[in-house]
């Protein structure tokens, strides 16, 4: 198996959940900076020039975080990262599609990639701005969601995964988190994988 992320993104849950899962793996990283995901090289593997990339021992490919999540939790469910309760397992799933395509599709992607929505540079600051409101509302949704009783802060799953990474990315950018989110990111930040992972991408700063 071959997994290919760049430090501190988003390919930072899938990282986790491979940890959590015990699995034997390479990993290549992948500088967005340097524009590597854009090399023809890393092209042939995932055309959409996006990390996320997990190959795996019989040559599939995926490339998007909700479909290697799902992937994994499917092959290995002795892990059982998706609930077998259907309420519950209903639940993960539409958390972890709101926090990988609202929280980060919608909101982040306004703040880290502004220049994809305008060329011009006099509606940068607004554009950020509404990625932040946008992420911020979003970490409040997911606090609702818990106060209701929908999600649960003493099991792990995929969802934990990419929730993880929207509330580092907060914590990075200085973004208080509401009180649940809160409590979910210290939690997370016990857990010998994500430990492993933090160490592993350079963040060791996180766990002091």
């Amino acid at each position: 198996m071959k997994f290919y992320f760049t430090p501190g993104a988003c390919s930072i849950g899938i990282h986790i959940l491979l940890e959590e899962l015990e699995l034997v793996f390479e990993a290549y990283l992948v500088n967005l900076v340097k524009g590597e995901h854009l090399a023809p090289e890393y092209l042939a593997i995932n055309p959409h020039g996006t990390i996320p990339s997990l190959v795996a021992a019989d040559g599939e490919v995926l490339t998007d975080f909700i479909a290697i999540a799902n992937w994994l939790a499917e092959k290995y469910p002795r892990r059982k990262l998706l609930p077998d309760d259907p309420q519950r397992r209903e639940a993960v799933l539409d958390t972890l599609a709101y926090c990988v395509n609202t929280i980060h599709g919608q909101g982040y992607t306004r703040v880290f990639t502004t220049g994809k929505y305008s060329d011009n540079p006099a509606q940068h600051a607004a554009i950020q701005e509404a990625g932040w409101s946008m992420v911020r509302a979003g970490l409040e949704e997911l606090d609702r969601r818990y106060a209701a009783g929908e999600l649960y802060l003493d099991t792990f799953s995929v969802a934990d995964a990419a929730q993880f990474y929207v509330e580092f990315w907060a914590q990075r950018s200085e973004v208080a988190l509401p009180p649940f989110c809160e409590r979910h990111y210290r939690q997370m930040l016990q857990r010998p994988a994500v430990r492993q992972v933090l160490m592993e991408e350079g963040y060791y700063s996180v766990l002091n």
